[in-house]
């Protein structure tokens, strides 16, 4: 009888441990989306190796998987955060988004909006890049937006948004948030005499990361209900200004910041856009002094941002979400801060332009501390994601997901990938190499109308041996066979895509027009 009743206890046993593992399984998981603005691969101490210090990023990296070839498409925009959010949240490359990327059309399903379907409380804390209509179909909820229409150059003195259903997102609505004389956080109306920056400190107002994580560690710690969540916090940083407080500014000495490889005091030749804003941020030639200058102060506000998302990553182990939490870090784009004697990230050069960290990190992710150095884009993040939680992904996704990457099924869902901006650059990597063509072309500029910019310029690199890019082969004798191999593959891919101005809604200009 006791030999009867210790079976029937341990068959109970089993099958309650095999209900509550098929419950957990059931269970959705969180997904918390940190987008970064302007922050290249090497910003990262644990992918790069570089002075910078990112002590939080680093344990995400160790707690989770790193891509090391993830790279931006490109843009037909300055403005390259426009068309990188556009192809981030709607998982479709550059040549099938709406014009620019400024609008995503309805008919293209975001991130956001897709979660949202299948049962999520989904919320959004930062910037927003893109059109109205696109940000309140994608959210329930949102605190502390960022970027819809008044900009004041200024960290700490950033316009914000509350939430608004309605999309109106009026300009009379954005406020700043500001210290009185006690040093208490207050809220308070622009006015005329709010002029464009920077020129705030710490001691006029929180700087936008801490606002940002702030917020995401107050959702996360007054999150109610059964739904699980999925948020979207897109910090401005480290997009210039490059402002930090004081403490992060003193981690970084300028006289003795390591220069990468690739820095130059100006660029050899014109690439087509060398005179904008991003450009004007510091004087040519760019010498040692001003590069070091200002690579300090982008580490300095990188580690500021990171000890934000610090925080964000605190919240969730202390609310017990991080158990089932994905969580998605990545870059919206390189940044060049003194390489190949640039400033901005108007180009496809690597960590200039186009290399951006991307990792999945969490408890939900096994086989951790990896670094997989498959080919991908921004674009395919959205599919990786969809396939990792069991979410269908939407058929207007043209993006490859990861998935049998990190699973080990294939080592490449890609072998190849090619890169444009604008009408005066385009890109073609594939195994060890990378080709960019560079043209001379019309250009239509806002102040000086008509215009031909631009060089006629070919350049050919080992990018497994010069990741930096610092050695052209393309004149060398050697490689004509395969230079020629890569111009005729990066023609077809061009095709493939369908790169040409008719694809691009708005566009004049056709890159293929001036090549030859």
């Amino acid at each position: 009888m006791k030999l009867l009743k210790l079976v029937f206890a341990f068959m109970f046993c089993l099958i309650a441990m095999q209900t509550n593992a098929q419950k957990r399984k059931n269970i959705k998981p969180n997904v918390l989306v940190i987008y970064t603005d302007d922050h290249r691969f090497s910003g990262i101490h644990a992918l790069g190796g570089m002075e910078v210090k990112t002590p939080n990023i680093d344990r995400l990296v160790d707690d989770g998987v790193a891509f090391t070839n993830t790279y931006l498409m490109g843009a037909f925009t300055g403005a390259t955060c426009i068309a990188s959010r556009a192809m981030l949240l709607s998982g479709r490359d550059l040549f099938k988004l709406e014009g620019q990327g400024r609008v995503i059309p309805s008919e293209h399903a975001t991130m956001g909006e897709t979660f949202k379907k299948a049962g999520y409380n989904t919320h959004i804390v930062g910037k927003w890049h893109n059109d109205n209509k696109s940000l309140v179909r994608s959210f329930d909820s949102g605190d502390k937006i960022m970027g819809r229409g008044v900009y004041l150059v200024d960290h700490f003195r950033m316009p914000f948004w509350d939430w608004d259903k309605s999309g109106a997102f009026k300009k009379e609505d954005a406020y700043l948030l500001t210290y009185d004389d006690n040093g208490k956080e207050i809220r308070r109306a622009l006015t005329k005499e709010d002029k464009r920056g920077p020129i705030g400190t710490e001691l006029d107002g929180p700087h936008t990361s801490e606002v940002f994580a702030r917020h995401a560690v107050q959702y996360i710690k007054k999150k109610k209900g059964k739904k699980p969540f999925f948020m979207y916090v897109a910090f401005h940083a480290p997009h210039d200004p490059r402002q930090a407080p004081k403490e992060y500014r003193d981690m970084y000495n300028p006289e003795t910041t390591n220069l990468p490889p690739s820095y130059m005091p100006q660029h050899p030749f014109d690439n087509g856009h060398m005179f904008l804003r991003d450009e004007e941020l510091a004087p040519w030639p760019r010498t040692t002094g001003v590069a070091r200058q200002h690579l300090a102060d982008y580490y300095a506000i990188i580690s500021h941002l990171d000890h934000q998302i610090g925080k964000i990553i605190s919240a969730l182990k202390e609310s017990g979400a991080y158990e089932n939490t994905l969580i998605v870090f990545a870059g919206d784009s390189g940044l060049a801060v003194g390489n190949h004697g640039l400033i901005g990230k108007q180009n496809i050069y690597d960590e200039d332009g186009i290399h951006v960290p991307f990792v999945l990190s969490g408890n939900l992710i096994k086989d951790k501390g990896r670094k997989i150095d498959a080919l991908s884009y921004i674009h395919d993040i959205f599919p990786t994601v969809c396939d990792i939680t069991n979410i269908d992904t939407p058929i207007s996704v043209n993006g490859k997901s990861l998935a049998p990457v990190i699973e080990n099924e294939t080592a490449q869902v890609r072998h190849e990938t090619y890169h444009a901006y604008k009408q005066f650059q385009r890109a073609y990597r594939k195994g060890d190499y990378k080709l960019i063509e560079y043209v001379r072309a019309n250009d239509l500029h806002w102040k000086y109308g008509e215009q031909i910019t631009g060089s006629r310029v070919t350049q050919l690199f080992n990018i497994k041996k010069d990741p930096w890019e610092t050695q052209d082969l393309s004149f060398f004798p050697e490689n004509k066979e395969l230079l020629l191999k890569m111009r005729n593959e990066m023609k077809e891919k061009a095709l493939e895509l369908g790169d040409k101005k008719e694809n691009i809604e708005g566009e004049k200009y056709d890159f293929w027009n001036f090549f030859y």
